[in-house]
């Protein structure tokens, strides 16, 4: 049976899987959502971790990217991947809680406590020190155009920024970064 299910045009069972998830996640089976989080939740968390500097910021994005999951689904043209879709719905999730947070003046416990984490080495302790210390503007444009690997087109429209402007903000991201790790912050 198994292969018979496989020999159609190039579709697998486990896109035939995927595309199931997806139609049960938008009429909100429950089942569905919790398979697709399985599939996707630890990247949409990195992400969303990225973007917002906090665990507990990124936890709540990606609680907030599931619970609204079925309604998004309704706007899923089904164009490009499905992964893709999700990490810019993350995307813009996370950027909303950025300017909800910048603008209520958010400061996290994590922020006030003394953190014990594992050992990491020197170097890339300092480049996530760093970036986390990057104004929010610039810290949002680095990480979507140089770790999750966006244009500087998509990232302009995830941000409702020109394109000019997500290069300069690229631009001066870099130039504080450098600046920080001479200066071995």
């Amino acid at each position: 049976m198994q292969a018979a299910a496989s020999g159609g045009a190039g579709t697998s069972i486990d896109q035939i899987d995927h595309l199931d998830h997806i139609e049960g996640a938008r009429a909100g089976d429950p089942e569905a959502l919790a398979s697709l989080y399985r599939a996707h939740g630890a990247a949409l968390y990195r992400l969303a971790y990225r973007l917002t500097g906090t665990p507990q910021d990124a936890e709540d994005v990606v609680h907030d990217v599931f619970v609204g999951l079925p309604e998004a689904l309704g706007r899923y043209e089904e164009r490009g991947s499905f992964a893709g879709w999700l990490k810019r719905v993350t995307a813009r999730v996370a950027l909303m809680r950025l300017r909800t947070r910048t603008r209520r003046r958010e400061v996290t416990l994590d922020a006030t406590l003394p953190t014990v984490d594992r050992p990491a080495d020197v170097e890339s302790e300092a480049l996530r020190s760093a970036i986390d210390a990057l104004p929010d503007q610039l810290r949002s444009v680095l990480v979507l155009k140089e770790v999750e690997g966006y244009s500087h087109a998509e990232v302009g429209e995830l941000l409702g920024i020109s394109e000019g402007a997500s290069r300069v903000r690229l631009n001066r991201a870099m130039k504080r970064l450098r600046k920080m790790l001479e200066d071995g912050r």
